[in-house]
């Protein structure tokens, strides 16, 4: 398979490789040190509960022809100035804080810079409004979604359809916000008017359909009842057809499931998107019922391959089955996308990470997904089959976990996806007990459900829920270090029956994770560290590591 295939194969599109990020951009700085200006105080110093957007689209410029943000926020802490981003090449017409028109804002590169007045105290509580006036043209996505922007497409029958795709590159690409993970709005209201004879889909619900005054345009209102990250804000204009269909959950509620396809798509649609219920069914029982349920669960079909955008899931698949057919194993019939995107609503829209070097959280959890989907529909060693085809995608060149505080987005690779999952799998295997492995699984997503979690609240809520302290320095090897645990193994005869022994070899002091070995065709279980250990005596060829549960290597030494 040639680099460019394996590596777009490897990211399989969803928070994958993204063009730079505008975290670097944001702040006209050079050393490292000043790249941390992400997590400055002007950014720091405020919450954000609710933004309102409303833009107009222009269709023929391709172009946002108004634009207006209500950015509501609480104060943190005492600020002289408050930081918003947005795109340099978009023009900003006014700010307006509580009403009142800013003076002496000023702009380097995508970041905004807003004066406060005295007047602002923490001490109140008080919620302020900053409402930001703005239109352009948002820079154009050339290969969505691997990098961000707009996406302008044509349909089949030669009519305009848009996108947008802005993971890793920033919302701020085409919305005032602030673009920083750490900070979800509480809910957001998005309103867009485009041409009448076009439809909006967006997150959340329809709340309103507006005829307006001017009988050539319409409103879409679409409200968001839960947090959500900025890079999941997403719209989609095209000429769609609407239908519905319901999920029951084992404790009789209802779910609304909602399909925006292009017209001429619907019959496929209809048939393709019964596997959705399935895909629910299955998370629910490893994770439970669907986060955002007063939302619903929708698929838009979209002019690029996919994105989790949450409650409003970005689906290009083409309505094939795998990845555009393939990437599957032979006998499966199950969309990719659903399922990659569907875990996501799990990881990375309900558990979100606040730092993009900690993707991990994100995709890991996600990829590992796909194999528990294959596990709940077609069994254990179906499941299995499905990690192997992942294994070949595993590099082990970088880190999972990137370079925290600079909003770090230049992988070169896919290990946070393949390597991330395998390291779950092992942990699995590692624990030794599914029972007890499903409620720490189930336990981790339901006791952070709807927050911002780093790398350390997760490693802390595995050593403290699994009471094992080994956990703590397994994840420290498999996420800081792109070497994999070698398990080392010498006897004192090698061609024959010898004292055997065994250590760990690793970059992590105090690394000591359980593992099942087979020797002469019995199982043990070991729990080697980086001392050595005595086996017994023992043939060194007929001892095996099981490569379907551990993600190491076996090394034999004199």
């Amino acid at each position: 398979m040639n680099k460019l295939l394996l590596f777009a194969v490897g990211f399989l599109l969803t928070g994958g490789l993204r063009a730079q990020s505008p975290y670097y951009d944001n702040f006209p700085f050079t050393d490292a040190d000043s790249l941390r200006g992400a997590l400055r105080p002007e950014r720091t110093g405020y919450d954000v509960t609710f933004y309102d957007l409303e833009i107009e689209l222009d269709m023929n410029r391709e172009a946002i022809e108004a634009g207006q943000v209500r950015m509501e926020f609480r104060l943190l802490e005492a600020m002289e100035e408050l930081q918003f981003d947005l795109f340099a090449n978009m023009e900003l017409h006014s700010v307006l804080l509580n009403g009142r028109t800013i003076e002496g804002i000023r702009r380097e590169h995508n970041a905004v810079f807003v004066p406060l007045p005295n007047g602002l105290s923490v001490a109140d509580h008080r919620i302020h409004q900053l409402e930001i006036n703005y239109s352009g043209s948002p820079i154009k996505a050339q290969n969505a979604p691997w990098d961000g922007g707009f996406v302008w497409a044509r349909d089949r029958r030669d009519r305009r359809w848009m996108g947008v795709a802005c993971e890793g590159t920033g919302a701020s690409l085409w919305w005032p916000n602030k673009d920083h993970l750490s900070d979800e709005p509480d809910s957001m209201r998005i309103s867009v008017t485009v041409p009448e004879r076009y439809f909006v889909a967006s997150n959340g619900n329809l709340r309103e359909t507006v005829e307006l005054e001017d009988e050539r345009k319409k409103r879409y209102d679409w409200l968001v009842s839960y947090p959500i990250n900025n890079y999941n804000v997403s719209i989609t204009v095209g000429h769609y057809v609407h239908f519905e269909d319901t999920y029951t959950s084992p404790n009789g509620e209802e779910l609304a499931m909602d399909y925006y396809v292009l017209d001429y798509n619907e019959a496929k649609a209809r048939k393709h998107f019964r596997q959705s219920p399935g895909v629910l069914e299955a998370f629910e029982h490893y994770f439970g019922p669907y986060p955002f349920w007063k939302d619903g669960f929708a698929l838009i079909e979209t002019p690029y391959l996919g994105m989790e955008h949450q409650s409003g899931i970005a689906y290009g698949n083409q309505y094939m089955r795998g990845y555009l057919g393939g990437m599957i194993p032979r006998g499966m019939d199950w969309d990719y996308i659903i399922v990659h995107e569907t875990g996501h609503e799990y990881f990375g829209n309900s558990i979100s990470v606040p730092d993009h070097a900690e993707m991990w959280i994100h995709e890991s959890f996600t990829t590992y997904m796909e194999a528990l989907y294959v596990e709940y529909h077609h069994g254990p060693e179906a499941a299995k089959g499905y990690l192997r085809m992942q294994r070949p995608y595993i590099l082990n060149r970088e880190p999972i976990l990137g370079p925290l505080d600079v909003n770090f987005d230049d992988w070169q690779g896919s290990d946070h996806y393949y390597k991330g999952s395998w390291m779950l799998h092992s942990l699995r295997h590692a624990i030794g007990d599914d029972v007890r492995w499903w409620s720490l699984l189930r336990g981790f997503y339901t006791q952070h459900a709807m927050q911002t979690v780093d790398t350390e609240m997760a490693i802390d809520y595995f050593v403290q829920a699994s009471e094992h302290t080994w956990v703590r320095p397994f994840f420290e090897q498999y996420l800081r270090h792109p070497a994999l645990p070698v398990l080392e193994l010498k006897s004192t005869n090698p061609r024959g029956r010898g004292l055997v022994s065994y250590r760990w070899v690793t970059q992590t002091e105090g690394f000591a994770m359980p593992i099942s070995i087979s020797v002469g065709g019995s199982n043990q279980r070991i729990q080697p560290n980086q001392e050595w250990q005595e086996l017994g005596r023992e043939e060194i060829n007929e001892i095996e590591v099981p490569a379907d549960r551990f993600l190491i290597k076996v090394r034999i030494v004199d």
